[in-house]
Order: C-alpha cells, then structure tokens, then sequence
C-alpha cells in the first residue's frame, strides 16, 4: 500500500474532555478570542462516537456529536452545511479515484438542542453505504486506508462563514477541539476469535537457521488478539538456547503485514548482540473462516553480523 492509516486508531479530532474546572478555563479561552476579533465561532467534538468504516458492515459508520459556540452563545449560528468527498490511499485498490467534496446536507439550527453548558448541540451520522452513493463508488472500489472527509461549515445569520480554513492552535485543541474536518477511514475487520488460539509450529525442511534443524519446532504456542494485532510466543531453540521470542503482526484486509521479532540474545553467543526476523506479507482469508494454517517464508538476522549473514527461513503454524 501506498498509506495505510492504524484503523485501529482514531483519526480527526480527539473527543474533549470537559471537566468543572475546563469549562471555565474554555470560558476564559474563547472571551479572550472575541475581545480581540470581530469575527469568531467554534464547532466543538464532543464526543467522536465513530471513525472507523469497516467494510461489509453496513451499520458501520462515521458520527459525532458537536457543539456550536459564537459571541450569542451559539444563537447566530442559523445553520451548518456538511461537505464529503473521498480520499484513495491505496495504489491497489482504486488508484487515482478521488472525488472532491460536495454539499451534500445543510443542517438547520432549529434541530439543535441545548447541551449542558447552555449551548447548541447536534449529532451527525453517515453510514458507509450513504458515502459510498455520495461519492458513486462501489465497495470493490475502496480498501483499508482510503478515507471520505467530512467537513462542517458554520453559516451565521449575518451572512459569514468558519470552517476548516478558519482555524488556529488555539481553537483546534484543549478545551476547543474545534477541527471542522474529520477523516473517517475504511478498514477492514477481522472477527476476534480469527486467527487466535493454540497452534503447533513446524520448521520446515531446508529451513536451518545458524545450522538449528529444529530452532522453532514446538507444541503449542497461543496467538492473542488485540483488535487486528496477533502476537505470539515461542522459544527460540527449545531445549538448546530456549530464548523467549515473541512474534508481533497486523491483519490489514487480506493481508498479514508487519510482521516481527527480536530477542535479546546474549545468551545466544555470536557477539552479544540481538537476533530478528524479517516475514514477507502474507495473504489471509478470514471471509471463509479460514484459519487453520498458516506459512511464514523470509529470513532469521543477526543485524550486526556477528552470526553471519542472514538464513532463509521457512516454518508452519496449525491450529490445534
């Protein structure tokens, strides 16, 4: 991929923490803002419920609840306008089909509620269906990383506007986190039991890392899950050197990436150093329930040398 974006991570703006004592610092903030400009409104996150898009999931999708803020306390705010467009990151799926941002829905500030501190509040909600017919895009056509903008626009009574554009440091953190422009992203996600549990591992022949015929065959390792992380532990040499080594990777639509591991092998001897291993992508298909096995091909390191050059290596995971 191109860019590809931890879905497990949140993107846009973080959700403010408001506290007794942040209001009022907020408060302080925002007078020192209009005491010095004529112009001035915040469209504050309240709370970023979703940013993620996961594929196949058509209750999935991107919402928010926001919180408008001017010199009238929110009243000269007669109405927010949402812009969406659609962002590709992948050169695999879909490359150069970007589509500029568009009007696609004017929220009128007679829907808004009053929130606790006294101030307008709303709740926006799109589904990755709804963008996908926004933008005429097909799900064959976007992939794990790829992103759809969503941009809110303040629209005043007396005619002016604050967006993205209008933004300073000021407003876009602490108390504020007032961004306008959220990046919901598509990912691709993978049921927790998936590739999770007791697996035998298995060298395979013509794999003899530092001369070691057997360095990873053992019985059983467990793979833990942490959203779409898989960690596993094994030794390194069991009943030889018997180093604890602990294998890290992501499971990125269809592919296992990212996967690695070191050890601190002073133990090990050669110069005292560590040794890791570099493993190619390989593909996956959780679709089908498949996890019953899986191939590891690449190549067990020493970085400094010391050990020699790098070795093939190639081994098997089976679930039990």
């Amino acid at each position: 991929m191109k860019k590809y974006f931890k879905y497990f991570l949140g993107f846009g703006a973080m959700a403010a923490v408001v506290l007794s004592t942040g209001c009022e610092d907020g408060d302080q903030v925002f007078d020192q803002i209009v005491e010095n400009e004529t112009r001035g409104a915040v469209l504050r996150t309240i709370d970023l419920v979703s940013n993620d898009l996961p594929i196949g999931v058509a209750e999935g999708n991107f919402s928010v609840d926001l919180e408008v803020q001017d010199q009238e306390n929110g009243t000269l705010v007669q109405e927010v306008e949402v812009y969406i467009g659609f962002s590709d990151n992948t050169d695999e799926i879909g490359p150069g089909t970007d589509v500029a941002e568009t009007l696609v829905e004017t929220i009128s500030s007679s829907t808004f509620t009053i929130g606790e501190f006294g101030l307008p509040r709303f709740s926006y909600s799109i589904t990755l269906p709804e963008l996908l017919s926004i933008v005429g895009r097909n799900e064959s056509d976007i992939t794990g990383g790829d992103q759809f903008p969503v941009r809110f626009e303040l629209v005043l009574s007396d005619g002016r506007r604050y967006s993205n554009g209008d933004n300073s440091g000021t407003i876009t953190g602490s108390y504020f986190s007032s961004p306008f422009l959220y990046t919901p992203t598509v990912i691709c996600p993978v049921p927790d039991t998936f590739f999770t549990g007791d697996y035998n591992v298995v060298q395979n022949s013509g794999s003899s890392p530092f001369g070691i015929g057997d360095f990873l065959t053992q019985t059983p390792v467990t793979v833990v899950a942490t959203g779409t992380n898989r960690s596993f532990q094994f030794s390194y040499d069991p009943g030889g050197f018997d180093v604890a080594y602990t294998m890290s990777m992501d499971l990125v639509c269809g592919v296992i990436t990212g996967i690695s591991g070191t050890i601190n092998s002073g133990s090990l001897g050669c110069d005292g150093s560590s040794i890791g291993q570099t493993i190619m992508d390989i593909p996956y298909d959780f679709m089908n329930g498949d996890d019953s096995s899986f191939s590891f091909e690449g190549e067990d390191f020493n970085p400094s040398g010391g050990c020699g050059a790098a070795v093939p290596i190639t081994y098997t995971m089976t679930k039990i």
